[in-house]
């Protein structure tokens, strides 16, 4: 063979070579586009967008649902109804607000007795701790039929950031002149970090925004938000959010208005305007659809002496953590009941119940927040619930069903975005370390920290284990 023929064949079986290696690893380098990147050239060139947006759709497609749960890992089954009737509550175990993780690998005894419950991401925020034990609840004045709270300004959010855009436009509105960029610095310093939790905002409000305070907490109505409103506090919701070109998202939203003759509420949205401060409106029944897909979570900022009328609005069942949490369940149960397809209602039912768990330290809370979360998945949960809402993996871990959270959390960490979300890392590393993988769970603490250097329970959780 001559040299030039031989040459030729080289070179035509290396450029097959580096095309095939080309293929094979193009998933992971689409999947590693930064996602603000992808975002800014959407604005800039649509068309060049919608190419780059179909060739990562065709090799790294984001999976319809989150994997169902393995058969052989349910466990004893409890009555989910019979144990949200129970008169009487359990003995609450006393615990510290965000203690510190303390895994211990890979003994379970903790998990089985839920000694454990500081591995439980703090969600939502408990009272702060100036504020009094409410009193038993006054009777409320009549609402009026509409309210709008003047001077509301909206923030457009840069990628990602409706968690800080709306903590801003409230902040601003009650005479804090914050910025985005200022919130965002401490709430998102990586700026791809996919969430911040309701309980993480009023965690800053409280500790970092001096003369303001929040509270967080699950379980709204819409005549609650209506009563803040019209007491002058503006509400932002934690909702979802469905896009056509891109699927199910979380996203936060500001109330700031209400007019029952309309049946709407009057918001500020920071991703779509409009930009003029005028608001956008959303019929009742819209709103409490994209509100259930987060437990009907909420956060309130206020000022220190504002705290009597602000317990007078929540009513004492919303400072009883127990009684926050059951209702929830109840209120689920009954959304289950109503529609047995609704995977959200197993949800949030779960989400319920795994709470009731943490409080108690009763293992058969955890087994019914598992067999809801179970129903949920069979069903099919939107793929990027887990970005938002981390209480399948406390369920899991609780019941030992370990390798569910690893299978939960690899299926989050498949996308980009998913690999944002310190939670995520946080959940995988406690599973890890239980399974006896002590140098991946360590790694796991280490990435979370990566995404969020202020997510402090990462650390906690990297200190314990070293």
């Amino acid at each position: 063979m001559k040299n030039r023929t031989r040459n030729i064949i080289l070179i035509i079986v290396a450029l097959q070579l580096i095309f095939i290696i080309g293929l094979l690893a193009l998933p992971a380098a689409v999947q590693a586009i930064p996602g603000r990147y992808r975002v800014a050239l959407s604005e800039r060139s649509r068309m060049l967008s919608d190419i780059t947006e179909g060739v990562i759709d065709a090799v790294a497609p984001v999976a319809t649902a989150l994997p169902a749960p393995s058969q052989g890992s349910r466990g004893d089954q409890v009555d989910i109804a019979a144990l949200i009737a129970e008169d009487s509550p359990p003995t609450i175990v006393p615990t510290k607000t965000n203690l510190p993780p303390t895994v211990q690998p890979p003994s379970t005894e903790a998990v089985n007795t839920g000694e454990d419950e500081a591995n439980s991401t703090p969600e939502p925020t408990a009272v702060p701790t100036t504020t009094p034990t409410p009193a038993p609840t006054p009777t409320l004045a009549p609402l009026p039929e509409q309210h709008v709270l003047n001077g509301m300004g909206v923030i457009k959010q840069t990628f990602n950031n409706c968690g800080p855009a709306n903590l801003t436009q409230t902040l601003n509105f009650l005479g804090n002149d914050i910025t985005q960029t200022e919130v965002a610095e401490y709430l998102k310093p990586n700026a791809e970090d996919r969430n911040v939790s309701p309980w993480q905002i009023a965690d800053y409000v409280n500790e970092q925004t001096p003369g303001f305070s929040a509270i967080a907490r699950s379980g709204g109505t819409l005549e609650m938000v209506k009563r803040f409103v019209s007491a002058g506090y503006p509400v932002v919701i934690e909702k979802g959010y469905e896009l056509p070109e891109s699927g199910w998202w979380g996203h936060y939203l500001t109330v700031f208005g209400y007019d029952d003759a309309e049946q709407e509420l009057l918001t500020q949205d920071s991703y779509l305007g409009p930009w003029d401060g005028s608001g956008r409106t959303a019929k009742y029944d819209e709103i409490e659809k994209f509100w259930q897909q987060f437990n009907y979570t909420f956060y309130v900022v206020y000022q220190p002496h504002q705290e009597e009328e602000i317990a007078a609005i929540l009513g004492p069942e919303m400072f009883d953590d127990f009684a926050m949490w059951k209702n929830a369940a109840a209120r689920a149960e009954a959304e289950v009941e109503s529609n047995p397809n609704d995977a959200i209602a197993w949800f949030n039912l779960g989400t319920a119940l795994t709470r009731m768990g943490g409080l108690t330290g009763e293992s058969r809370y955890y087994q019914g927040g598992a067999q809801a979360f179970d129903e949920a998945r069979e069903i099919g949960l939107p793929p990027r619930m887990l970005w938002y809402q981390f209480q399948p993996y406390l369920a899991y871990m609780k019941l030992q069903r370990y390798q569910d959270i690893v299978d939960l959390a690899d299926a989050t960490l498949e996308t980009q975005g998913g690999r944002n979300v310190e939670e995520t890392f946080w959940y995988k590393g406690h599973a890890l370390a239980f399974l006896g993988d002590v140098a991946g769970a360590r790694e796991a603490y280490q990435e979370a920290l990566l995404v969020n250097e202020n997510f402090y329970p990462a650390q906690w959780s990297l200190d314990a284990l070293n």
